[in-house]
């Protein structure tokens, strides 16, 4: 959104953060590559280290994919490095915490090696005992495939100041 006017919107503005809420999704984040060497640092790092992940040569034998495929939890975690543009910004709060996930769904494989990008949208705000619940569904995809991989309902907590 390099010529859009970025929008702020405060947390505190029930009614601004409720016109987010939208059944369209925004566009398409920047792609990322995953390579193998991500999946087995991945690996590495959780203790996932089934074949159909890590054993290339295995994973070419004798997996349905006809090669390794990416950890879904890999997925997920590369949601930061995958944040679509969005022509607003919340300000007005004094933190932002990760509340938690209202659902996760892994739903088609990604092949190591392949281009994904992610895309979101505000499912839902609510008024919380400490500020505003935020729940924005977030889906990552391959490039140029139709079906999500991942589809989470990410919840975020921004904590308010009173007015």
């Amino acid at each position: 959104m390099s010529n859009a006017v970025m929008r702020n919107i405060e947390v505190h503005d029930t009614a601004a953060l409720q016109a987010l809420v939208s059944d369209e999704f925004g566009q398409w984040s920047d792609d990322l590559t995953i390579t193998q060497e991500m999946v087995d640092q991945f690996a590495e790092l959780t203790g996932d280290r089934q074949w159909i992940h890590v054993d290339v040569e295995r994973a070419k034998r004798e997996s349905p994919f006809g090669g390794p495929i990416v950890h879904g939890f890999l997925l997920l975690s590369l949601m930061p490095s995958l944040r679509p543009p969005q022509d607003y910004q919340l300000c007005g709060y004094t933190s932002a915490a990760n509340y938690g996930s209202d659902g996760l769904r892994f739903l088609s494989p990604v092949a190591v090696g392949q281009r994904v990008h992610s895309r979101q949208r505000v499912k839902r705000v609510e008024e919380h005992r400490r500020g505003v619940l935020l729940t924005s569904e977030v889906t990552i995809q391959q490039v140029d495939k139709d079906k999500p991989a991942l589809v989470y309902d990410l919840q975020v907590l921004y904590a308010c100041t009173a007015n």
